[in-house]
């Protein structure tokens, strides 16, 4: 058995590829769901860690380490990888590398796998895409790989979980037999004498170790002040031009890894267009390509309405009979309104949402799966240079229609700050996922349930016409800011577009399911937290005015011979008037006003600045406690049903709920998302700014609309 495994019983593997090479088909179809996503430890980048059987007796721990094109950084991405794989006290640091590599363009591939493999880290070749590259008429001999490189190779597929039990085998064998790097790079004297004396300072053994400490060792955390200021005087007594190093070594390496690649690569192809070149003609043309983008787009929009409706109705009814059955079998008291009114009224309110969450991030996830999402960013990415923004913007912007926290945290590749810093700025307006859920309400109110052709639904027109006034608003805004910030350079997009290729449902699986995961357990957390607030706010009063108003209509339903329903409704108006959340909301009221907003609504308004979703838990809560209609009506059924004591008239008016939508639209209610700009800017003057300007740009925007159409 093992010596190893058999002390530890656990080997730690490391994920490591560029970017699009397969690595998330690869590790979920180790891991399944037995994964957790976190952040590695001082930035905000994802970490995917998870668990898989080696055999009976043997588990590993895997992390996916984020995308890398070299050790050479340009990128947080890159940095965390150099970070962990130069530093075996991390407790990251991997007993295995399991390196995955595009089949079918082995050449660039290579670059990072070769500077790896100097860290003399075990390490196996994880040959991703086999079918691809079989099907493209590619013949790779793993063997000569092997035989060149001294590296165990296995073909993989991804997304069929061909060569997974290979992987598997192939790590515990890593411990019984060590092979030699028969491609170790060789350096000059001047750097081999810098590496020399680094290692003896730091009392290190890898020469490559050594080497990356010179170019790198002003940026790796792990380092002390001691052995940083030991190795820049190295550097400066070698005279060591960290640049001309990097680029010298980088040439000698293609100069050894193109070679290699014409003798164990053979194209058996004929030289005919491919599919994928072929349908890039149509799908990136300047005419149809934005065409078929915008119809994409469209049937996105549309199928959040059409296909979430009924199972929608049916979270709606069970929710409805929660509460019908937790009244009968729990005894009338404050603790059954508490659960009633507050917990299943708020949370209610949210999860009936999940149809139209997971539609959303079904179809983006779709999309990325099959290669197209890469294509609708190269469309965009003349429009938006115009505009001062970086190329890479455009993922950002794109990724903020699920959600603006990672999608800043995505700006990070951008390398220049100030258009780095103008993304962050702007991507929170970009309509994210958690605004569904207003705009489904609203949208409701204020535009009719009609088709046209028998196929557009009118309110998902209105709904994608409000994500294209967020996207229009962000440009706006980023070119408003690059005058501000005097930009004068601008990025241009450098990204690879992947070959079209069939969705790996189970991929897909998993990402829905974590995603909306994520969002109900993150929302579910706020939405339960300020439900029992608000429960607390509607249902309590300062001093005994509750008693008082109680006194008050018994008086006045006494003298007027009002019925008993008509004495409940006046009861329960006027306590969440004088309520602490009635209290709140009249005091923000004056302010909003003009706006078409009511107390109300004011409350609704400052706890959805915990998180957008909140708004819809907010009034559900609200008039549930407010209300003595029938308990069976849903929050949506109410707040349509709500009228103005002294007008008459319906509160949620087309004026008051376009009011609301554009106000939603561009506010900026969302703490994670400040809490993560303040992070990625690392100064509170930013989300400050960003906070004032977006709440500045929703107020007068709604204020003009209001008007409008009042």
């Amino acid at each position: 058995m093992n010596e190893v495994l058999s002390r530890q019983g656990l080997v730690k593997v490391a994920l490591i590829g560029n970017p699009n090479s397969g690595k998330t088909s690869v590790f979920n179809r180790l891991t399944g769901l037995n994964q957790k996503v976190g952040n590695f430890p001082g930035v905000t980048v994802d970490k995917k860690t998870g668990s898989f059987s080696l055999n009976i007796e043997n588990q590993a721990k895997l992390i996916d380490l984020p995308g890398a094109y070299s050790l050479y950084p340009t990128s947080v991405d890159e940095r965390i990888v150099l970070d962990i794989l130069t530093n075996k006290e991390d407790d990251l640091f991997p007993d295995v590398i399991v390196y995955v590599a595009d089949a079918t363009n082995l050449e660039r591939h290579l670059l990072l796998l070769s500077q790896v493999q100097d860290l003399d880290i075990p390490i196996i070749l994880a040959l991703n895409m086999a079918d691809l590259a079989d099907k493209g008429g590619y013949k790779i001999d793993s063997a000569a790989i092997t035989k060149k490189l001294g590296v165990t190779v296995v073909e993989t597929n991804g997304r069929s979980g061909f060569g997974t039990s290979e992987i598997k085998k192939a790590i515990l064998n890593k411990f019984n037999t060590k092979e030699s790097n028969c491609s170790r790079f060789k350096f000059d004297n001047c750097t081999t004498k810098v590496i020399e004396e680094i290692k003896s300072s730091l009392s290190i053994e890898n020469d490559y170790q050594a080497i990356l400490y010179a170019h790198h060792y002003q940026n790796l955390g792990h380092l002390g002040g001691n052995e940083k200021s030991a190795i820049e005087e190295i550097i400066k007594k070698n005279s060591f031009s960290r640049i001309k190093a990097q680029v010298d070594e980088t040439m000698a390496r293609f100069d050894k890894i193109v070679p290699l690649v014409e003798k164990v690569v053979v194209n058996t192809s004929n030289t005919e267009t491919s599919f994928t070149e072929k349908l890039d003609k149509i799908l990136t043309h300047k005419v149809f390509g934005s065409i078929i983008f915008i119809s994409i787009l469209l049937l996105v929009f549309q199928a959040i309405f059409a296909w979430s409706s009924y199972p929608m109705d049916l979270i709606d009814e069970g929710f409805a009979g929660l509460t019908e059955l937790t009244k009968l079998v729990l005894p009338n008291g404050v603790i059954t309104n508490l659960i009633t009114d507050g917990i299943i009224a708020g949370l209610g309110g949210v999860l009936i949402f999940i149809p139209q969450i997971t539609i959303l991030f079904l179809l983006v996830a779709l999309l990325e799966e099959i290669g197209y999402m890469s294509r609708a960013v190269f469309l965009s990415d003349s429009i938006m240079r115009k505009f001062g923004l970086n190329g890479r913007s455009i993922v950002s912007l794109i990724s903020g229609v699920a959600c603006a926290v990672p999608a800043i945290m995505a700006t990070r590749s951008i390398g220049d700050w100030k258009e780095r810093l103008i993304t962050i700025m702007v991507t929170p307006l970009m309509s994210c996922s958690a605004r569904i859920p207003v705009f489904t309400v609203l949208v409701g109110f204020a535009v009719p349930q009609e088709y046209y052709f028998g196929i557009f639904n009118l309110q998902g027109l209105v709904v994608m016409g409000l994500y294209i006034a967020g996207a229009t608003a962000a440009i706006l805004s980023a070119f408003v800011m690059k005058q501000l910030l005097k930009t004068s350079e601008i990025s241009y997009l450098v990204m690879e577009l992947p070959t079209y290729k069939m969705p790996h449902w189970k991929n897909v699986g998993i990402t829905v399911f974590e995603k909306v995961k994520t969002f109900v357990f993150e929302a579910g957390k706020i939405i339960l937290i300020i439900s029992i607030f608000l429960w607390f706010l509607a249902s309590y009063g300062p001093g005994d005015q509750m008693v008082q108003v109680e006194q008050q209509v018994a008086t006045e339903a006494s003298a007027q011979n009002w019925s008993e329903t008509k004495i409940e409704d006046e009861i329960a108006s006027r306590k969440i008037e004088v309520s602490f959340a009635g209290y709140l909301g009249k005091a923000i009221e004056p302010v909003i006003e003009p706006l078409g907003f009511d107390w109300k609504m004011g409350i609704a308004i400052i706890t959805s600045f915990a998180a957008r979703e909140v708004f819809v838990g907010t009034m559900a809560t609200i008039y549930s406690v407010g209300s003595s209609g029938d308990d069976e009506q849903s929050v949506v059924e109410r707040m349509a049903n709500e009228v103005d004591p002294e007008t008459g008239e319906l509160v949620y008016n087309q004026a008051t709920s376009f009011s609301l939508l554009i106000f939603y639209l561009f506010a900026m209610q969302c703490m994670s998302t400040l809490a993560i700009v303040k992070r990625e800017t690392k100064s509170w003057k930013w989300p400050t700014i960003q906070l004032i300007y977006m709440t500045g740009l929703a107020y007068f925007s709604s204020l003009i609309v209001y008007n409008i159409f009042s």
